[in-house]
């Protein structure tokens, strides 16, 4: 909660996720693997251009045609596949909102193209359930933090996660977000340490100080 504070005093509140609808989140969540945020809000704006962000549109879309709108986000082909994949899920498997988190967690990881990030975006943003998103940013914030192991399992690394803190998904889903704004501004993959808010208890920055390396 002292990362989150200091994080939010610096950032302050970010109000993700930048979706409309629960399903505009879904498919955003989709999107987004593997490529930066920018390139996803081209692929959804071609979308609304055709009033398509809807599960019945892309369903009834050729997939050569959606695959050309969404081809902003990248591997347009395969995400074309996971987009299709889970709008039929959601056509087959109508009411999903009242079971409880556990079980709509191994239904949506049943999807095929849906892994546990994705998974975890969904509940957390589309759904409101209070599950912490473990990404690569948070990864490396926390491993250069020395609180976390880099090899450490995902499923782990989640669990610790949601023990330390309480069960809430607004402060889950501020949490995720300040930590990716921070990444970008300073914890990137060369960090900038000058002006970092938690340079002071950071031990890769300890690290490079002991060893006289200025900061960036």
């Amino acid at each position: 909660m002292m990362i989150y504070r200091q994080l939010l005093g610096r950032y302050e509140a970010q109000h993700w996720w930048p979706g409309e609808t629960p399903f505009e989140v879904m498919v955003g969540a989709v999107l987004t693997q593997n490529t930066a945020w920018s390139n996803v809000e081209k692929a959804i704006d071609n979308l609304k251009g055709l009033d398509a962000l809807n599960l019945e549109s892309l369903l009834t879309m050729p997939p050569d045609s959606l695959a050309a709108q969404i081809r902003p986000a990248g591997y347009f082909n395969v995400k074309t596949k996971r987009l299709l994949n889970l709008c039929r899920f959601l056509q087959q498997n109508p009411g999903l909102e009242v079971l409880d988190t556990d079980e709509l967690r191994a239904r949506l990881l049943s999807i095929h193209g849906i892994g546990p990030e994705t998974a975890d975006d969904i509940l957390l943003y589309a759904f409101d359930r209070p599950v912490f998103v473990i990404d690569a940013y948070t990864r490396r914030l926390f491993g250069r933090l020395g609180l976390i192991v880099h090899d450490c399992g995902y499923e782990s690394l989640r669990a610790d996660f949601e023990a330390a803190l309480r069960s809430d998904s607004t402060l889950f889903s501020e949490y995720h977000a300040l930590i990716v704004v921070h990444a970008k501004a300073h914890c990137r993959t060369k960090p900038v340490c000058v002006s970092c808010p938690l340079s002071e208890q950071c031990r890769y920055r300890m690290d490079q100080l002991a060893n006289g390396i200025s900061a960036v």
